[in-house]
């Protein structure tokens, strides 16, 4: 009874979709339309053969909320045959100089659909000692990782996955340079050169921070060398303090190889750098924040990476432990040995 109920408010909304194109009430997606091009607006194609044409506003695993301009309308996903998403006029580089780019009025999607458009930009990094992941943030192979993946490696490959229309194709990149490492927020970026200098597939970075406790996130990587997986969890907490940096808590399982990998919201904008998690503790995962990522590209050329060096950059070793606990005698005045 349920689905009948809104399969017939679908047809009403569709009819009077349709009355207000007569009247041009719509006019500017149907200049378009009559120009011979599609209309800007999102198309959702129902299970029935029918179609809805709106901005979709919202969406999650279970419904999807589309604006037609006199209402706001809630479609089942269940009942959604397929989505062709329109013109996203709302989509703006921050900064085109960059290395990365970011968006605005990107719209909430379900992670399924995310993760077949994002999947292609996400990338498993090999090196003779491991696996890790990382992303491409710009379409000439600029890439993300962990340093403390690639540290102290020369030879390191990266693998991609690209869907198209009619196949899968993975394929392994040997041409890969380090650009830049910092170990202290264990970040590094990497340059992949393919054969056919076709441009690869790339991800936003959140412009600013947008963090909440309890927010949906996703992880994609290769975890223990098991490509392609997606999991999913939330935000634990923003606060989390290690080492005199704060790190983003999740619930979304990291395991090794997830290092360097990308946290998604539900917009599909990068979020976070997947780089830890405690041993023996389940969904204990942590993320590097973007703010951290964003500084470091933009001043990636303090963390160029020393060829002749390969552990280039510095750690801090830690203090000697003492054997005597009280006031030293050089500080110490009752002794007279702190008085000169």
């Amino acid at each position: 009874m349920k689905h009948r109920t809104i399969r017939m408010f679908l047809s009403q909304c569709l009819l009077t979709c349709t009355v207000l194109v007569c009247h041009g009430v719509l006019g500017p997606q149907h200049a378009a339309a009559q120009d011979g091009g599609p209309p800007p607006g999102d198309r959702i194609v129902l299970s029935d053969g029918n179609e809805v044409v709106g901005q979709i506003l919202k969406e999650n695993e279970e419904t999807v909320w589309v604006d037609l301009g006199i209402t706001v309308l809630d479609v089942p996903r269940s009942q959604i045959s397929r989505i062709e998403r329109g013109r996203t006029d709302g989509l703006e580089q921050v900064k085109k100089d960059e290395l990365f780019s970011s968006a605005i009025n990107l719209p909430e999607r379900a992670p399924l659909e995310l993760a077949k458009e994002l999947g292609s930009a996400v990338i498993m990094v090999s090196t003779p000692s491991g696996l890790g992941s990382g992303f491409i943030i710009h379409p000439s192979g600029y890439a993300i990782t962990n340093a403390h993946v690639v540290q102290g490696e020369t030879k390191i490959k990266c693998t991609v996955y690209e869907q198209t229309a009619l196949e899968f194709r993975r394929t392994i990149i040997e041409n890969v340079e380090l650009i830049a490492v910092n170990h202290h927020v264990d970040l590094a970026l990497i340059k992949m050169t393919r054969d056919d200098n076709e441009p690869f597939d790339t991800v936003y970075i959140q412009a600013e921070e947008k963090l909440d406790a309890g927010q949906s996130v996703f992880v994609i990587g290769s975890p223990l060398g098991l490509e392609r997986t997606l999991s999913r969890g939330v935000i634990a907490t923003t606060q989390r303090n290690f080492e005199g940096l704060t790190y983003i808590q999740t619930t979304a399982e990291i395991n090794p190889g997830n290092s360097g990998g990308p946290l998604f919201n539900d917009k599909g904008e990068v979020i976070g750098v997947a780089n830890m998690k405690i041993p023996l503790g389940e969904g204990l995962g942590f993320a590097i924040p973007a703010r951290y990522l964003r500084d470091f590209l933009r001043n990636r050329d303090a963390f160029a990476y020393d060829k002749e060096n390969p552990n280039s950059g510095y750690t801090y070793n830690e203090p000697p432990s003492r054997s005597k606990f009280g006031t030293p005698p050089m500080l110490d005045d009752a002794t007279g040995e702190g008085v000169r």
